[in-house]
């Protein structure tokens, strides 16, 4: 199972949402899973932002997923030296099992050029990093998902699902 996954601060807490799906150009989601998250923890001054990590653990855990593959809009790595941001830090909390890819829209310092995956008709690039799998393999699947724009279709409805609590 591959899963699209996104998460929504309301309040002091958040929804998490993710999105199933079976094949890379797939304009619909198979299945829909949110969780609400009652409490989450603001990151201290000049920590990482991991705010997220517990919420996404508690949705797969809540709805029972173990998918073999997640995409998020996010970073994997913040930089070239691998400098570990959310996506590399659920990559650790899900034992390695799960292959992550983080889409980014905004462009990270001194990450070079061969991170960028251009979409369809846009003149702007996407931030492709991963954890376990190969760099190209993942920028493959992320040029090869469902829609015009530059961010997929996938991770757009996610991000909805989110924001609207369901």
């Amino acid at each position: 199972m591959k899963l699209a996954v996104g998460v929504h601060d309301h309040g002091d807490g958040a929804w998490a949402a993710a999105v199933a799906f079976d094949e890379w150009d797939a304009p619909e989601a198979s299945r829909t899973f949110v969780s609400r998250i009652a409490q989450v923890e603001k990151p201290s001054r000049g920590a990482l932002d991991l705010r997220q990590l517990p919420c996404l653990v508690q949705l797969l855990r809540e709805h029972a997923l173990a998918p073999d593959l997640i995409v998020f809009d996010g970073a994997v790595y913040l930089d070239a030296a691998e400098t570990p941001g959310l996506g590399r830090s659920l990559y650790d909390a899900l034992g390695g099992r799960t292959v992550i890819i983080g889409v980014s829209t905004r462009s990270m310092p001194g990450l070079p050029a061969q991170f960028e995956v251009y979409r369809e008709e846009e003149a702007r690039p996407v931030i492709v990093t991963c954890a376990g799998i190969d760099l190209g393999a993942a920028k493959a699947r992320i040029r090869a998902m469902h829609g015009k724009r530059r961010v997929p279709t996938l991770l757009k409805r996610v991000a909805r699902i989110a924001r609207d609590g369901g």
